[in-house]
C-alpha cells in the first residue's frame, strides 16, 4: 500500500497550498455525477464508515454515509435529472453490467487508510482477488461491443476507494481537515465484501448526495 502512501502525502500537500477544489449542485449536462457503475460495500462496516465521516468537521460539504458509500467502477455519462427506466443508455449499462457479473463471485476489498485529497476525504479499498479488475475490463469490454461511449475514454482505473466527504464549497480549514485525517491515516476497516454492481443515478438531496439504483448485477457465483 506503498502507492496509498503517495497519494495520501500528494492530497496533504495539495490542500496546505491551498489547492482544494469543490463540486457544485449538478445541472443538466454537468460532467460530474452523472449515471455510474458503482459496488456498495456490506455489513457493519457501512455504519462504522458512516459514523467515521460523521466526525469530520466539514459543515457545508458532502458528508456521505449509509447507501451513499461505494466504490466507483466507472462513471458513464454527464449528469441527467431523469433517466427513464426505457432510455437506450440504460438498458445497453445494464445488458453490460450483467454480462459482465455473470459468473463472478463477490469482490473482496482491505478497506484501511483515510486520505484527503484535493476535493475531499477518502478510505483506501485494495482489492484482494481479481474480481474488481476482472469486472472492470469486462464490462468496459461489454460496453464498447454495444457502441457506448462513456466518461472514462479509455481510462484504466489503478486506484479504488470509497469516499467519505466531497468539498462541495470553497474549503476553509485546510489545516482541520489534514489534521483529521493524519488522525485517522491508520483506520483499518478490514475485509469488506462488495456483493454486487449497480447502475445509480445521483441525486443532490440538498446537503448531500444519494446513488438511487437504476440497474442491479449481482455477484453471486
Amino acid at each position: 500500500m506503498s502507492d496509498f502512501a503517495e497519494f495520501r502525502e500528494r492530497g496533504r500537500t495539495a490542500l496546505l497550498a491551498g489547492e482544494a477544489t469543490h463540486d457544485v449542485p449538478m445541472t443538466e449536462g454537468h460532467p460530474r455525477w452523472g449515471a455510474a457503475a458503482v459496488l456498495r460495500p456490506a455489513g457493519e462496516v457501512v455504519q462504522r464508515l458512516t459514523e467515521l465521516a460523521a466526525t469530520v468537521h466539514a459543515p457545508g460539504h458532502w458528508v456521505h454515509g449509509g447507501p451513499a458509500l461505494h466504490v466507483t467502477l466507472r462513471t458513464l455519462e454527464p449528469y441527467r435529472s431523469v433517466i427513464p427506466q426505457d432510455d437506450p443508455l440504460r438498458r445497453a449499462y445494464g445488458e453490460a453490467l450483467a454480462e459482465a457479473a455473470d459468473g463472478l463471485p463477490s469482490a473482496w476489498v482491505y478497506l484501511a487508510g483515510v486520505a484527503p485529497h484535493r476535493g475531499g476525504v477518502l478510505v483506501g479499498a485494495h482489492p484482494v482477488d481479481e474480481t474488481l479488475e476482472t469486472l472492470r475490463k469486462r464490462f468496459a469490454g461489454n460496453l464498447q461491443s454495444r457502441g457506448v461511449r462513456d466518461l472514462e475514454y479509455g481510462r484504466v482505473r489503478d486506484r479504488w476507494y470509497v469516499s467519505l466527504v466531497h468539498f462541495a464549497a470553497p474549503l476553509t480549514n485546510a489545516e482541520e481537515i489534514v489534521a483529521w485525517c493524519d488522525a485517522h491515516a491508520d483506520a483499518d476497516f478490514g475485509l469488506v465484501e462488495l456483493p454486487a454492481a449497480e447502475i445509480v443515478q445521483y441525486v443532490h438531496t440538498g446537503s448531500a448526495i444519494r446513488g438511487d439504483r437504476l440497474e442491479l448485477a449481482p455477484l453471486s457465483a
